[in-house]
Parts: structure tokens; sequence; C-alpha cells
């Protein structure tokens, strides 16, 4: 497929000498399913196969070339470059086209943020569009160059989905390791739990769980409402991805559970122990109440007040003050207030 053959408009020799703007990253399918990836720099040429184009939202061009993409209906070419991000899975005999939920890829790998790629496919062409750099695109590129065969883009498709899942798995593996040291640190009562690595993973689980479900619905909205494609190269194959879905929600699901109730775990340990301090804040402050009151008493600065004209008048005070605090000590330890 050539340049001339995905654009509606401009004079076919100057777009067959120019590159495709925003273009990200080209790759060639033959035949037997082999891929070879093309130059960026100059538009694919007519050589056979199939193409996966791949282009970045942030440039504007490439939105500007992607809306005139001739071969695509028009709700395909409005759906690589809509704002709009929420999942979607729309079919039909010609072309299959979506919005898909995926973890954004950072230099040591997925991290917690959650992006979209767009894509629309035909027979002949697979064109995907993201803002963010995904983790599953970066995953099937690199199954790609590691010799992965794909026989047709609908089958790109799947690959795609199922790093998805993958990625999504391994991202799972990860969270569930940060629960169990933080587990282990509350059942050994540590202080100073870190409230916001288990918070973290909570409002992960839960917002990979919310894309989980809407991501299942379609699939099962598609195979449900969508009829087979009289075309088989256009055929998703839905069963083994809905497994997969199930499969990995549950996991996701046992993970927000386990992190609301380690959350609620760690609230308590808080609310034992400022109930500690509480406690002991309110012995002593019971302990030397007598003792204020013995000290407000000789503190008067009015006439008739004992001793004070006495020599010894302190000693007998604190005398005073020392037995008082000692008997309400013995009541309170007495009673079981102090040491429970």
């Amino acid at each position: 497929m050539s340049a001339v053959a995905i654009t509606s408009s401009g004079d076919a020799r100057e777009a067959q000498a120019k590159p495709l703007a925003g273009l990200v990253f080209a790759v060639r399918f033959h035949k037997d399913g082999s891929s070879e990836q093309l130059n960026v720099e100059q538009p694919p040429k007519p050589d056979g196969g199939w193409l996966w184009l791949h282009f970045n939202l942030a440039d504007m061009r490439a939105c500007q070339f992607l809306a005139t993409t001739a071969e695509l209906p028009e709700p395909a070419r409005a759906l690589l470059v809509t704002a709009d991000e929420h999942q979607q899975l729309q079919g039909g005999e010609a072309c299959l086209y979506g919005v898909l939920a995926d973890l954004v890829c950072g230099l040591s790998g997925p991290t917690e943020e959650i992006g979209f790629l767009h894509f629309a496919l035909t027979e002949k062409v697979f064109i995907s569009s993201r803002r963010h750099q995904l983790n599953a695109i970066e995953a099937t590129r690199k199954a790609l160059r590691l010799g992965a065969k794909v026989q047709s883009p609908v089958a790109l498709l799947e690959l795609i989905a199922g790093q998805m899942i993958e990625s999504l798995d391994q991202f799972a593996d990860g969270l569930a390791a940060q629960l169990d040291h933080a587990e282990e640190r509350i059942l050994a009562d540590e202080p100073n739990v870190d409230r916001k690595v288990v918070g973290s993973v909570r409002r992960t689980t839960v917002r990979v769980h919310r894309q989980l479900v809407t991501l299942r619905a379609l699939i099962q909205r598609f195979e449900h409402e969508i009829e087979e494609s009289e075309n088989p190269a256009l055929n998703l194959r839905t069963k083994k991805l809905l497994q997969r879905l199930d499969w990995l929600d549950t996991e996701i699901v046992e993970l927000r559970d386990r992190s609301r109730l380690l959350q609620e775990e760690i609230m308590l340990k808080s609310t034992e122990q400022t109930n500690r301090s509480l406690h002991v804040l309110a012995i002593v402050t019971t302990v030397f109440l007598p003792a204020s009151l013995v000290a407000g008493i000789f503190g008067m600065n009015v006439e008739g007040v004992p001793w004070t004209a006495n020599t010894d008048g302190f000693i007998w005070a604190m005398a005073i003050i020392g037995i008082a605090s000692a008997v309400v000590y013995w009541l309170l330890k007495r009673s079981g207030t102090v040491g429970r």
C-alpha cells in the first residue's frame, strides 16, 4: 500500500515524495506473516502484503492526515483523532475500529497512568494512533522483532490486545508484591507503614478494574450484536480474549479488596496507637491533678496561706504534693486503670 492509496487529497507525486506526517513507525507484513520495519522518513511503497502505521496524535499534522484517510469510513477516521478517550469497539464488513485502554509506558516500564490506543483496520492496513507511549504497542513491536508472525490486521489487533492483558498481568504482580511488603510490616507491628503505597495500589486497581469491565462489556456486545463478517480476514476472535479478561479482572478485584482491607488494618493500628497515647496522657494528667491543685492553693497571693512565714513551708508543700500524687496513682492502679 502506498501513501497515495491512503490519502484523499493532494498531488500524488507530492504524497509519494513526502513522509507521512506524525508517523511514529511503520511495519510491512508479508504473506507468510513475517514483518519488516520501514523507514518513517520515506512514504510506504506498494510491495505486497499489508501495513501497520502508528501515529502520534500529539502532532497536529498527524490528526490532519488521519482525518483525510480515504480508505476508512468517516466514523473510523473521526475515532482515530478524537479527544474523547472512552473505550469503544465498532465493526462492519470492511472495517473494524475502536479505542482500547492500556498502561502508559515510561522509561522504566509500565506506569500507573492509563492511556488509550485508537485504531482502525481493513484487510490491507492497520492504522493506530495514541497521545502517550503505550506499553502494549512497545511489547508488540518487541515480539515482532523477535520473529512473531502475524497473518492479518485483525490478528495484529488480537496480538496487541493480548499484550495489553499480559502487561496488566505483570503490573498486577508488581502491585501484589507491594501489598505483600506492606502486609508483612503491618503484621510485624512496624511503625510508620507507608499508607500512601497501599492507597496508590487501591486507586490503581479501581481504575484498571473500571477499564476491564468496560472492555469486557464491549467485547461481549461486539460478539452478540455484530454478525460474523463475510470477510474472514476481519473476523475478531473474542472467546479467548474474554476468558483472559475474566481471569485478569478477578485478580485485579482481589488486589482491590486486599488493599482495602490493608487500609482498614492500618487505620485500626493508627487508632489503637492514638488511643494508647491518649490513655497515657489521661493518666499523667490525673496523677498530677492534685499537685496542680496544691500548687495553685499555695500560689494564691492572699493572707492566711499556711507556712508563708515558715522557712520549711516549701518542703511541707512539696510533701503534700508528692503524697497527693502517690495516693491518686495508687487508686488508679488499684482500679486497674494503670497497667491496662
